[in-house]
């Protein structure tokens, strides 16, 4: 009887000790304790725009200073996120550096007289985190993208708001600076 009391009262406490330690969420940043500033240099705007268009090339885009929207949103999310803080190159402990390489909106839907009734708008980046004091490369990624969905004046559901490219650009842009920082401060 004593031995199944005590049995009882081993696994209450080991589940308490579960319920107290948690899941391990943490909202602060992964990164070393070392990075607290990162300068996010201009973005370059590396879109051919004098390449020969074929069937695969039919959807791209064109926007002038998309890389100027980029940088711009990427500095207003690290202020917003408060993990890392812009700051001018000569005091950043990280630099981020970055070039659009594509902006393109692909169709997802069509109406039945195949009109496009829904884009999906990507704007694509390369991108790298340099360690500013070792100049040393930390990471880096390729086609990485930030897209938003919308529906053009075809759409045929009535609950829809309907846009245009340019409209729907500083949602895609919003989306890329978002994704770009939570790439960031997570965990490398």
């Amino acid at each position: 009887m004593m031995r199944s009391y005590y049995k009882g009262l081993k696994v209450v406490l080991l589940a308490a000790v579960f319920l107290i330690a948690g899941c391990g969420y943490t909202t602060r940043s992964m990164i070393s304790s070392r990075f607290k500033t990162i300068y996010i240099a201009p973005f370059v705007n590396k879109i051919d725009i004098t390449s020969n268009v074929d069937a695969a090339d039919k959807y791209k885009i064109t926007k002038p200073m998309i890389e100027s929207d980029v940088t711009r949103e990427v500095v207003n999310k690290f202020i917003f996120d408060g993990n890392l803080k812009p700051v001018r190159e000569e005091y950043a402990d990280l630099i981020l550096k970055g070039e659009v390489v594509e902006f393109r909106q692909d169709p997802l839907r069509y109406t039945e007289s195949d009109d496009v009734e829904e884009y999906r708008l990507n704007v694509i980046v390369n991108i790298s985190m340099w360690d500013a004091k070792e100049n040393k490369l930390l990471w880096e990624e390729k086609n990485f993208t930030g897209y938003y969905d919308y529906f053009t004046t075809y759409a045929t559901t009535a609950a829809v708001t309907t846009k245009t490219a340019d409209q729907a650009t500083p949602e895609a842009v919003e989306d890329l600076a978002r994704r770009i920082v939570e790439r960031t401060v997570e965990e490398w």
